[in-house]
């Protein structure tokens, strides 16, 4: 919720503020986005581990981070807070709490770059897992997702509950609905993608997998232990 919130409520903001300059819009927009993420991800990784992209869900649960069950339960919750994000950010702006979106978005370019976006999201996040830089990944994936507003012709979306979520506001953070559903299958493509990549440049390991279980979740606190508290269990990836 508060991701898709920041995403469109500063796309919002950006175009209230710098009217006609859309250079600028798409600046305060991913610094917005950046920030916030790097934010959202020290907030609730300890709790969840930060699922907030049922690609990387599904991403972790292949590798063995994450259970099928869990992944399964977390879709229909990154769903729900992705569109109810959108009507907060609309609401908080004035504006009716839904509208449906008119930007379509869904070129071939488009399309490729989502692949691209989705791929190298993946790739990050579990490098950092099976290199051991975990404590990393909050900043690095704000920092990429940042960049990839840029490098990317579709300003990098690489989340399909957000791109449904983003269908509820029409404004500059926007998708038509018409566009979602080859988002969402171009967002398939670069999981799977960056799936494979992870495989060639980080081999599976029985440490590997260790890793990767608690990518954003530091290991339990022997002494909160020992004062009668139970040890969270841990979840997975961003």
């Amino acid at each position: 919720m508060l991701l898709t919130a920041l995403v469109v409520g500063s796309g919002i903001a950006a175009v209230q503020l710098s009217p006609g300059q859309v250079g600028l819009q798409l600046v305060e927009n991913a610094a917005a986005t950046a920030a916030g993420l790097f934010a959202v991800i020290l907030m609730v990784g300890p709790v969840s581990g930060a699922h907030v992209n049922p690609v990387v869900s599904l991403v972790d649960a292949a590798f063995g981070g994450l259970s099928w069950r869990d992944a399964a339960a977390y879709l229909p919750a990154q769903v729900a807070g992705c569109v109810a994000g959108a009507v907060l950010a609309n609401l908080m702006f004035d504006r009716s709490a839904v509208s449906i979106a008119t930007h379509h978005r869904a070129s071939g370019a488009h399309l490729l770059a989502e692949v691209v976006a989705t791929a190298g999201l993946i790739l990050l996040i579990f490098a950092l897992a099976r290199s051991g830089r975990a404590e990393r990944a909050p900043a690095a994936v704000g920092a990429y997702i940042g960049a990839a507003y840029w490098f990317t012709s579709s300003t990098s979306f690489a989340n399909p509950a957000i791109t449904l979520g983003r269908m509820f506001s029409d404004s500059f953070a926007g998708i038509a609905p018409a566009s979602t559903p080859a988002f969402i299958a171009a967002q398939a493509v670069g999981g799977a993608v960056g799936c494979g990549l992870v495989r060639l440049f980080y081999p599976p390991t029985a440490a590997a997998r260790a890793q990767t279980a608690q990518i954003l979740l530091p290991p339990p606190d022997p002494a909160a232990s020992g004062n009668g508290a139970e040890p969270r269990a841990r979840r997975g990836a961003s």
